[in-house]
């Protein structure tokens, strides 16, 4: 089993990766080219103590997003938050040809400010390596000019303005970037609609195989699993195709699957709630009353079946 390699503060990321000092000791722009990716950088995990947000140019080969693979000539964006473990993809094309750029921002420099909660509410943090964020020449030119305003700004001679204007600048590329990837999830509807099909084949085959029976109520992150998604990105995929989220969307196909329990079998309730992977009749009666306005027995009476 590979270790992990735990990074607390920039100044050893640079110390990694070949990098001269940071200048300042809580936040750095780093341009892709010059880091030095070593071959044991590839035989382990890694976890920081800060934010890295990359845009990467000729990473080499094909990428994997989702479930599919796609060649992708322009930007793409990785966001990696503090804690999380990630590993570092072998790259196939020539070193030299590497070009981008990477920002790192300690926890410690959000302090006290708005973006310090505000930052964690971005979903795509919680987003894996291969459902990363490709963006075009025109976007990549909109966060270049940002990230040049942070590296003048901390290079520049620091006052009392300039952690409230080099935060600004750091929300402003994120709700850049999450206008990207609501985009993304548009452009690329069609990977979207096979993912909602199978998503559909998992769902039914979770009860006709008695999934249920072993695991209990489905989970989003059964499902992310299965289909090899963070459950971030899948509840943001799904909220773009349905309008629901992961977990609303689970809870609607198991209102649906009762309602047909309920109206054409003659299973008690607490039988139906069992079949569903409930572990108590009172949790199922609850979910279907708020879901319907009617208690099982209430709906199942429209039926005359009892």
């Amino acid at each position: 089993m590979s270790n992990i390699q735990h990074l607390k503060t920039i100044q050893e990321f640079h110390q990694t990766r070949g990098l001269p000092s940071p200048d300042h000791p809580l936040i750095s722009v780093v341009d892709y080219s010059e880091v030095q990716l070593q071959p044991e950088f590839f035989d382990c995990s890694w976890t920081l103590d800060f934010y890295l947000i990359a845009l990467k140019r000729n990473i080499g080969g094909k990428v994997k997003y989702g479930q599919q693979t796609y060649d992708f000539d322009e930007g793409v964006m990785f966001f990696i938050a503090p804690g999380q473990v990630f590993r570092i993809e072998q790259p196939t094309g020539s070193s030299t040809e590497r070009s981008g750029w990477m920002l790192l921002i300690h926890k410690d420099f959000l302090w006290n400010t708005p973006l310090a909660k505000a930052i964690k509410q971005y979903e795509f943090f919680s987003y894996t390596i291969h459902e990363a964020l490709f963006v075009s020449r025109k976007e990549e030119d909109t966060l270049m000019d940002l990230i040049s305003n942070i590296k003048r700004e901390y290079h520049a001679n620091i006052d009392r303005f300039s952690q409230g204007i080099i935060v600004s600048q750091i929300d402003t590329l994120l709700k850049y970037a999450e206008r990207y990837y609501n985009r993304q999830f548009i452009t690329r509807k069609q990977a979207g609609t096979q993912m909602l099909e199978q998503f559909e084949r998992l769902f039914t085959a979770y009860f006709s195989d008695d999934i249920a029976s072993e695991k209990g109520l489905p989970t989003v992150q059964y499902f992310a699993e299965q289909l090899h998604l963070s459950p971030k990105y899948l509840s943001t995929m799904l909220k773009t195709l349905t309008g629901q989220t992961a977990q609303q969307f689970i809870h609607k196909k198991l209102i649906e699957l009762a309602k047909e329990k309920l109206s054409i079998t003659k299973l008690s309730v607490s039988e139906i709630a069992y079949h569903l992977g409930f572990e108590h009749t009172q949790s199922f009666n609850k979910l279907f009353k708020n879901k319907t306005s009617l208690t099982p027995l209430s709906f199942r009476k429209s039926f005359d079946l009892n």
